[in-house]
């Protein structure tokens, strides 16, 4: 409960500072950002965006390594010490763990849609709610389909944190463990893909 509540809240920070900052459209995702590509046949932003999506996630860990200082030489558990960068799953099952990424995304990037969509929009539902929406999003999707793989649901969670769990130097940290570093990297892709193609078909 505090975990999920906190991700909702942060999710609903970034958002209100990357409005704030001129990023009209808020993507702090790669999964999102593609998906509002296929939404829109545009893709002129992907690669640009997502490139800085995922610098910014691995400055973050940096602050997060920096921020729990002495908590790492004093935690004896390494996979406690992972789960401060990068997913793990509760049952470790490839196909099952890329499943529950791909529906966790999907639903992610289909309900934001419909929460942006030009009939809330032009209605005036939204408005400067929307990032309190999209949080609300997250802490749902968190709270009903979060534990079976800590959902990611965003590339930039899980590749450039995990990097940055294998090059810091954290006391006893152990592995990094690559072998499932794929899940939650092509997951969320695939999820955001099929909620865009999705909204696309229903012309929102």
């Amino acid at each position: 409960m505090v975990i999920t509540t906190g991700w909702g809240f942060a999710v609903m920070s970034a958002l209100f500072v990357a409005i704030a900052c001129g990023s009209k459209e808020a993507n702090i995702n790669p999964a999102v950002t593609l998906g509002l590509a296929i939404a829109t046949g545009s893709y002129s932003k992907v690669v640009s965006y997502s490139l800085a999506q995922m610098s910014g996630a691995f400055v973050g860990s940096i602050l997060v390594w920096a921020h729990f200082g002495p908590h790492w030489k004093e935690t004896e558990d390494p996979l406690l010490k992972r789960m401060c960068f990068c997913g793990v799953p509760a049952i470790r099952n490839l196909f099952a763990n890329l499943l529950s990424e791909i529906i966790c995304t999907f639903v992610l990037v289909f309900v934001a849609g419909a929460i942006f969509s030009r009939a809330l929009v032009s209605s005036g539902f939204v408005g400067i709610a929307g990032p309190y929406l999209v949080g609300c999003l997250v802490w749902g999707i968190g709270l009903s389909l979060g534990g079976t793989t800590g959902y990611g649901m965003n590339p930039a969670r899980d590749f450039p944190t995990r990097l940055a769990h294998a090059v810091l130097p954290i006391a006893g940290k152990g592995s990094s463990d690559w072998s499932y570093a794929p899940v939650p990297f092509f997951g969320p892709f695939i999820g955001g893909s099929l909620a865009g193609l999705l909204v696309r078909f229903l012309h929102w």
